[in-house]
């Protein structure tokens, strides 16, 4: 991610660069209640209340006044078993605490957070420490008082700034609004989320997993990797807000990579991803996904490369979903619509058509699943401590609100429950569980049909149909073309008269937002669901998009960048007749 462009990138993991795509049939979303169940207050949140009074009471009195203070220990157990090829590569168990002290000066009109033309006055640094994962009040209330005196000593220096700032720059309507909204303070007190986890028979399973790949002398490494993650967030605010909650999830990722003979490199990914011990895939559904993964890599090292091309596309749902997180989700962001620097592409649509009216989006963080699959963007609190809400964004095709942190817009003076952050950044606006609805549905069979008459219809020599992805970014900064690239992976070439599909590989989806939202022309009538960590200003946060697969009259695709590197030389020890003592 490249800050400094303004782009966003979709990925699961980190050191991969892939996005995680899962695909599902079934009925619509379920949004269950808030949890109702109350436990006892975490020794941890009690040090941070008392901590709390004392510094507000003393900081709120000084010049500039510290207005508002919040704390934030995030508490994190996680295990891993990585395996690759047949063989154990690592396997681990950490436990670590985050302390996060957002402290404003000002008040909520103007503070220290403000944005002074395209300078951030702010000071740099992580607002944060590592904290002892003992529940040792002494000790944490000591880590909390000598976070709590830095970032008030920077936040006082950047108001200074910002207040002769003011004098010399031009302030933009957007800048009208306040700093800050005033919300309800949420009181909540959840269980703890942990698991106890042998990691023996994960690290058996790898090593099975990753040996099943080993049978195609076309792959040339394979990862799998499982991990569980359980999240504890304690918050606690001047404003009254106290919080405890976690979350478990655990993930079983299948990466393999492969090289086709002109050296572009290949790659396929899949995931399974479930919140309780017992929704963990079989070996059989495994190694059926293992299989089929395989044969997707071979067919797609020995398919032919496809030239720049325009024209008519169908997205499966899992594309679908990605293309519409990157062309619109990023820019409903509220903060995107505030800041000069951010192209602001939607910021004065508010009422416009702006989708074909057939098309309705909203954002649900609430929402734990669709059908059978969970929605790795829930949460039921975000990061600010505003309650998370489910907001309609686009209806029958017109814009209608934005996703909303604690950062007002005029005409939008209320977060809903959309200031996010990854441990260690400042939360803003971003989404969550991105849902797409169509009134124009009909099974994909018949979008395929339509596909092809539009072929016909335009006089193109082929279409294409976009089957499966390895991620996306966007670029939504002033400075740069408003663009997005969506990376598809298995594509095929789609042929109006009745010839079978030709698999391709090479080209990567790119256009500009406003016009390649209005090129749709009907939708499925399946959703399916992504599920993947979105890189962006705050930090990587687990999302989700669900959309049915959809059609659209033209849609740009260009050359994928590649590597000129050619394959090995010699096949695997294991596929090489001539090798002696090796077996696969």
């Amino acid at each position: 991610m490249k800050l400094q462009l303004r782009e966003t990138r979709l990925k699961s993991i980190p050191t991969l660069l892939l996005l995680s795509v899962f695909c599902l049939s079934g009925p619509g979303h379920t949004s269950p209640p808030q949890p109702q169940a109350q436990a006892a207050k975490s020794p941890v949140l009690a040090a941070m209340e008392a901590e709390l009074d004392r510094s507000i009471a003393a900081l709120g009195k000084l010049d500039p006044p510290a207005y508002f203070i919040n704390y934030t220990v995030t508490e994190t157990q996680r295990a891993e078993v990585m395996g690759s090829n047949g063989a154990l590569l690592s396997s681990q168990e950490a436990r670590s605490r985050w302390l996060e002290v957002q402290l404003r000066a000002g008040d909520y009109q103007l503070d220290n957070t403000r944005k002074v033309g395209d300078r951030q006055a702010s000071f740099s640094g992580s607002p944060g420490a590592p904290v002892p994962i003992e529940d040792d009040a002494a000790v944490l209330r000591r880590a909390i008082w000598l976070e709590t005196d830095r970032q008030y000593r920077g936040a006082s220096e950047a108001l200074i700034k910002i207040k002769t700032g003011k004098e010399v720059k031009v302030e933009t309507a957007d800048a009208q609004a306040p700093d800050f909204s005033r919300e309800k303070p949420q009181t909540f007190y959840g269980p703890r989320a942990s698991f106890a986890l042998d990691r023996r028979p994960w690290e058996e399973k790898v090593r099975v997993y990753t040996r099943a790949f080993r049978e195609s002398p076309t792959i040339l490494n394979s990862i799998v990797t499982f991990s569980a993650v359980a999240q504890n967030q304690y918050q606690a605010s001047s404003e009254g807000t106290r919080l405890q909650f976690g979350q478990l999830r655990y993930r079983l990722e299948l990466f393999v990579q492969g090289k086709a003979p002109d050296g572009m490199d290949i790659n396929r990914y899949y995931n399974f991803d479930w919140t309780d011990s017992v929704g963990a895939p079989d070996d059989k559904a495994v190694l059926e996904r293992a299989k089929f993964m395989r044969g997707e890599l071979e067919a797609l090292v020995a398919a032919p490369l496809v030239e720049p091309y325009a024209g008519p596309a169908m997205l499966t749902g899992r594309a679908a979903a990605v293309f519409f997180h990157e062309v619109f989700g990023h820019r409903a962001e509220g903060h995107r619509q505030k800041d000069i620097t951010e192209g602001q592409t939607f910021a004065r649509k508010v009422g416009e058509k702006i989708l074909p009216e057939f098309l309705s989006i909203y954002d649900d963080p609430t929402a734990r699943r669709v059908g059978s699959s969970i929605l790795l963007g829930y949460y039921p609190f975000d990061d600010e401590g505003v309650q998370a809400q489910r907001v309609k964004l686009v209806e029958n095709g017109v814009l209608r609100n934005f996703e909303m942190s604690r950062s007002p817009l005029v005409g939008f003076p209320n977060s809903n429950g959309h200031g996010r952050r990854h441990v260690g950044f400042a939360p803003v606006s971003r989404q969550g569980n991105l849902i797409v609805e169509s009134s124009r549905q009909v099974s994909n069979a018949q979008l395929r049909q339509k596909l092809m008459e539009e072929i016909r219809r335009q006089g193109k020599p082929f279409g294409l149909l976009i089957d499966d992805i390895a991620g996306g970014f966007t670029f939504t900064g002033r400075g740069l073309p408003q663009a997005f690239q969506v990376l598809p992976l298995v594509v095929y070439k789609v042929f109006a008269d009745g010839r079978p599909d030709e698999l391709v590989r090479g080209v990567d989806i790119v256009g500009t937002p406003l016009v390649s939202l209005t090129k749709i022309l009907a939708t499925g009538d399946t959703p399916e669901v992504f599920n993947g960590y979105c890189g962006a200003e705050s930090g990587s946060v687990p999302v989700a998009a669900v959309s049915p697969a959809i059609l659209i009259s033209e849609m740009e695709v260009q050359k994928k960048e590649t590597s000129t590197d050619k394959p090995p030389i010699l096949p695997p020890p294991a596929h090489d007749p001539q090798a002696k003592g090796t077996r696969p």
